[in-house]
């Protein structure tokens, strides 16, 4: 497993693939000086990015996501119930839009919902979505759940260099760490790149504690 040492930067940068859960580290050629200025802190408790679940939790779980990325929202639901059920974790959405132009615009709406205090709501809703989004698809969803799509836009613009710079550290550190696509988790100090069943997101969150 990847393991992130809170004292020192995040060392080494592996990359870890399903095998994760059973101890099987891969450590490419990409760690070195830049990747070791990344602290822990700067990954798990970023100031500007929102936070679910038990904000005063005892583990932390980042997952850089894009909402265009199927395996993350078939992933969402499981993860989301853990996080209910568990009651004492922080959960960090780290907003990770790579898969072009309606992810960026989803991505900025829920970050302008953030500014409304409304980014569960609109995060759930665009996860909620099928398929490749378009901005209509975007907006119904949006809609459906509730929300003034104009309101969010004004949220994101009103902030954008505070969002913009949340995003653009996002992608930073997701280079940093050899982060090759999403879903990728960070639980406790540990890389999961790739899907977690509940079995496997439940024994990474043990293995977190412990």
């Amino acid at each position: 497993m990847t393991r992130i040492n809170r004292r020192n930067a995040l060392i080494g940068t592996a990359v870890t693939s399903l095998f994760a859960t059973a101890g099987i580290s891969l450590w490419p050629s990409g760690s070195g000086a830049q990747a070791q200025e990344l602290t822990v802190d700067e990954v798990l408790f970023d100031p500007a990015n929102p936070v679910l679940g038990n904000k005063e939790g005892n583990i932390t779980i980042v997952e850089f996501f894009d909402y265009q990325c199927p395996y993350c929202k078939a992933n969402h639901p499981i993860l989301t119930d853990l996080v209910e059920t568990d009651g004492n974790i922080r959960l960090v959405m780290k907003d990770w839009p790579i898969f072009g132009a309606p992810s960026i615009t989803a991505s900025q709406l829920a970050l302008g919902a953030a500014s409304l205090g409304q980014y569960e709501i609109a995060n759930e809703a665009l996860m909620e979505t099928e398929g490749r989004l378009s901005n209509e698809l975007i907006r119904d969803a949006l809609v459906k759940a509730g929300l003034n799509v104009a309101a969010l836009q004004n949220g994101y613009r009103n902030a954008r260099d505070k969002w913009d710079g949340l995003m653009t550290r996002n992608s930073r550190q997701a280079a940093q760490l050899g982060l090759q696509g999403t879903p990728a988790f960070i639980i406790g100090t540990t890389i999961y790149p790739g899907s977690l069943d509940a079995g496997a997101l439940r024994d990474a969150v043990e293995r977190g504690r412990a």
